[in-house]
């Protein structure tokens, strides 16, 4: 983990702390606690499973990307460049992190950047873009609602859905314009030359050349295959849906009735929507409060904090633990395999 990791990680944490303090603070927790043991055993393990899923299904699309490609790869690696993914986006700001540490773990065993960044460029347009039309669709078809439930912070859905939509603009602009990834590239190189992070060298320059114009014969590819992007679409689709689900999973197991699935769903997909891209790790803080307001008329009493806890951990803190453990096995294979190379040299 290098400096900038490290300092996010500890900004995590304390920001857990403070979160977890604000959060606890004036519950009566004997409560909270009785209302967690009510949760039936089946809908947790099924909630449990949905939380892994969700992280999984990205790996699932990576794979598939990468095969259309020609490489034979397992859909186990995959899912392991997944859960990197997962913990590096949790522990930096706006989930800034994740690729870069994906991108890394998969040119070390023996994936072509450009082709990397090309698998993992589309995997993120459609993720926000699927986000994106749901959150439109929920706007529009659920507005009454949606204002009720998330009150004062139906202002940060607004923010939320902006952002997401204009990052899926660029982003797709990025990927169709050569010409922009090229000077994106080009640019890059002279910038950290600039800053003497880099040294001049023209050899260097020619394969970030190549590199660019082998990301674009990429693209070229997927857009030609348009049949692989709608199936990787649809699977999006499940994949959020699988994560909102799981919030529906846990109301189910508390014994509560009344409210439909759509309903408990839209609001989870809401509060994803307006925290996704806010620069706090983790999108800690803001996710438990917006939780607590857009569902304070629909779980009751104790059971409200006690669906929190066990919602937001099981999607987020316990997932975000396993990944750590995947990211360090990861970085240890990497020091061995390097180690090694250095070894025969």
């Amino acid at each position: 983990m290098n400096r900038k990791n490290l300092i996010s990680a500890v900004i995590f944490i304390l920001l857990a702390v403070l979160t977890f303090y604000v959060i606890f603070k004036g519950n009566d927790m004997e409560a909270v606690l009785e209302s967690v043991k009510t949760l039936h055993p089946l809908y947790l393990c099924a909630a449990v499973f949905t939380a892994f899923f969700f992280v999984s299904a990205e790996g699932f699309m990576i794979c598939y990307l990468l095969r259309a490609l020609n490489y034979k790869t397992s859909a186990a690696t995959c899912v392991k460049y997944s859960f990197v993914g997962f913990f590096f986006s949790g522990i930096t700001p706006s989930a800034t992190g994740g690729q870069p540490m994906q991108l890394y773990y998969m040119q070390k065993e023996g994936h072509k950047v450009s082709d990397s960044s090309v698998v993992l460029m589309t995997v993120a347009v459609i993720y926000k873009f699927v986000l994106v039309v749901m959150g439109i669709g929920i706007l529009v078809f659920y507005y009454k609602p949606l204002a009720d439930y998330l009150q004062g912070y139906l202002y940060l859905y607004y923010l939320g859905l902006f952002l997401n939509t204009l990052l899926v603009v660029i982003l797709l602009f990025v990927m169709v314009s050569p010409k922009c990834f090229k000077g994106l590239v080009i640019g890059g190189e002279k910038l950290l030359q600039k800053l003497h992070i880099l040294k001049n060298s023209g050899e260097r320059t020619q394969k970030l050349i190549e590199m660019a114009d082998q990301y674009h014969e990429a693209v070229l590819f997927f857009l030609k295959n348009k049949g692989k992007i709608f199936n990787v679409i649809a699977f999006t689709v499940v994949q959020r849906c699988s994560v909102f689900f799981l919030t529906w999973l846990i109301y189910k197991g508390l014994g509560l009735e009344g409210v439909s699935a759509f309903t408990v769903m839209s609001l989870q997909a809401a509060i994803y929507i307006a925290v996704d891209m806010l620069p706090l790790p983790g999108a800690q803080g803001i996710t438990e409060m917006m939780y607590k307001t857009a569902f304070s008329q629909i779980f009751t009493g104790a059971s409200l904090t006690a669906s929190m806890c066990v919602t937001r951990g099981l999607n987020f803190y316990m997932v975000l633990i396993v990944s750590a453990f995947v990211a360090a096995w990861c970085h240890l294979k990497s020091r061995v395999r390097n180690v090694n190379q250095n070894n025969e040299s």
